[in-house]
């Protein structure tokens, strides 16, 4: 594997973990809630009607939880995984809206590992780009023969 794929391993463990670490720090602040859901059976464990007490709390606990970005984080770092396994460049573009978006949501909410965030979006412009360079004279190539 290559820089590119390196770079972009690093990249997907940054999401995977930030996306992971997320959904556990919210078992660990509220997991009455979650338990709450389970004992009652999933359909409609969350209504969104009413806004007082109970429904209010279930509503911030699935907004903080599975409703948040944690689990698009999660399935966009298995894809950058799996794609960096297989020699595809994720492209910049999707790198600049992870680091942007990281970016807005680290200076919102502060402190917080948001910022991290930013670090894999670089690193998925760098892989991109890492991708456009011609090849230099002595680098191997990822491609099949």
């Amino acid at each position: 594997m290559g820089t590119r794929g390196r770079l972009l391993r690093w990249a997907s463990g940054i999401m995977v973990g930030l996306g992971t670490g997320h959904l556990l720090l919210l078992i660990a602040m509220d997991g009455k809630t979650v338990a709450g859901w389970v004992e009652r059976g999933l359909w409609a464990a969350v209504p969104l009607t009413g806004g007082a007490g109970e429904s209010l709390a279930n509503q911030l606990t699935f907004w903080a939880g599975p409703g948040s970005f944690a689990v698009p984080l999660i399935l966009l770092g298995c894809l950058t995984w799996h794609l960096a396994g297989r020699g595809v460049a994720v492209p910049a573009g999707i790198g600049w809206g992870l680091a942007a978006w990281c970016l807005v949501g680290g200076v919102l909410l502060v402190p917080s590992p948001y910022f991290v965030g930013v670090v894999a979006g670089v690193l998925v412009v760098l892989a991109a780009r890492r991708g456009d360079r011609p090849a230099v004279a002595g680098e191997r190539g990822s491609g099949a023969a």
